[in-house]
């Protein structure tokens, strides 16, 4: 037996659907240039419904989209939320690795990559007045 949203969701479908173009807002919060997860970043779409905990990640096969995950009790990870179709999942991975790559460029250009925590800096000289 269907649900009330069910029924509704049901009846207000056409045989060709339409979908909004999707707008999507993607903000890069931190990144990395060491390990495999290279950022993290939450994303805004059609400023209706926000992602957080989305990380771009490093695999032998190239950058992908990793979405916000729970363990579940036989040890798998599970995806919280996920686009449904294959060109959703497509246009969701382009608008976030775009962003990555935007951002990457722009920390490059200004010279402010995030440092790595494993490389120690010298203290600089002292000035004597």
């Amino acid at each position: 037996m269907a649900t009330k949203a069910q029924k509704a969701t049901t009846q207000s479908e056409s045989p060709q659907q339409q979908t909004l173009p999707m707008q999507y807002d993607v903000r890069i919060h931190s990144l990395r240039l060491d390990g495999n997860c290279r950022a993290h970043a939450s994303v805004n779409i059609n400023g209706c419904f926000a992602i957080r905990g989305v990380k771009v990640m490093e695999s032998s096969k190239g950058l992908f989209v990793s979405m916000p995950s729970y363990r579940a009790g036989n040890g798998e990870y599970k995806d919280i939320c996920f686009p449904v179709t294959k060109e959703a999942r497509q246009e969701f991975d382009n608008a976030v690795l775009d962003a990555y790559q935007q951002a990457l460029t722009q920390s490059q250009q200004v010279g402010r990559t995030a440092p790595d925590p494993t490389v120690r800096q010298a203290p600089g000289p002292e000035m004597a007045m």
